[in-house]
């Protein structure tokens, strides 16, 4: 073979490896910037924050890193998140107040524009923190009561009531059981192409949940029958609230390892934070899907 051969070949290879190179460097940059805040929580944490990163990193989208904070009593001050680096924020934390600083940063970022996933217990964080609730429009425990705002809930024709007259605290459940979800918006990216009721697993249904209640829309709920100590209303399990620029989700499922196993669980976050973080979802609804009578499951970790 000639020389020259040889020199358009290697120019080849070269370019080749440029544009492979490019390509991945740009395919890293265009995921979702994700950070999961833990640390405290009257959950197990150290349990589930696996599985989340887990089941961001399986739809190929995120690049997750995890904030841990020091533990119940420690020294916040020197925990910070340098919200600057990301899209997305995922909450796994409930406990002690954040500093000051790491307050108002987290506001800016979810005004300008920042994505804010609440999951699960994330919802009982910061009582008396007035913009995180109006963030999460509805939350529980931690003292909530009346004074925290109305409680939220669907009637049995399916129109939202913001019942601010009965008094009690935020924040209830009853036993774990396997409950049916209604799909309340199936227009809406997150929930359009899932079914209009499907089969969760196992679980926690949250109910009494109270909180400001400002521009909330129900995604989708859940019937909590009088025989399982619920108030025989329909709960909302999943809802979302717009802030200044950001959008954020407040999604109430997923108690612990073997709930986040449940593809019902899985499917749901996965698109709930892409579209808190660009106001889409392009994520295809998967084969293995509920239906009305069984819930489905995959093994994760």
């Amino acid at each position: 073979m000639s020389l020259k051969f040889w020199k358009n070949a290697s120019l080849f290879a070269a370019s080749l490896a440029l544009t492979l190179t490019f390509a991945v460097g740009a395919s890293a940059q265009d995921k979702i910037r994700t950070v999961i805040i833990d640390g405290q929580n009257n959950h197990n944490w150290k349990e589930t924050t696996p599985y989340l990163v887990k089941i961001l990193e399986d739809a190929k989208m995120f690049d997750v890193d995890v904030a841990t904070a020091p533990g119940k009593g420690g020294d916040m001050s020197k925990f910070n998140v340098d919200f600057s680096k990301y899209d997305l924020v995922v909450m796994n934390y409930n406990g002690d107040r954040w500093n000051p600083q790491m307050d108002k940063a987290f506001v800016e970022f979810v005004k300008n524009g920042g994505g804010f996933l609440s999951y699960h217990a994330g919802n009982n964080a910061f009582a008396n923190w007035p913009a995180f609730n109006e963030m999460i429009a509805l939350g529980g425990w931690e003292g909530r009561n009346e004074n925290s705002g109305p409680y939220l809930y669907l009637d049995n024709d399916g129109n939202v009531v913001i019942d601010a007259v009965e008094p009690g605290p935020g924040g209830d459940h009853g036993p774990q059981w396997a409950f049916p979800i209604d799909n309340r918006a199936p227009e809406h990216p997150i929930m359009k192409g899932l079914p209009k009721t499907f089969r969760h697993c196992e679980d926690e249904l949250y109910q009494r949940m109270r909180g400001p209640a400002h521009n909330v829309e129900v995604l989708m709920t859940a019937f909590a029958p009088a025989d399982k100590r619920g108030l025989n209303r329909h709960e909302p399990l999943l809802i979302t609230v717009p802030y200044g620029k950001g959008r954020c989700v407040n999604y109430m499922l997923g108690h612990a390892g073997k709930q986040c196993e449940s593809v019902s669980f899985i499917v749901l976050f996965q698109r709930c934070a892409e579209w808190a973080a660009t106001g889409a979802v392009t994520q295809e609804v998967p084969a293995d899907f509920p239906g009305a009578d069984e819930p489905t499951f995959r093994d994760l970790l």
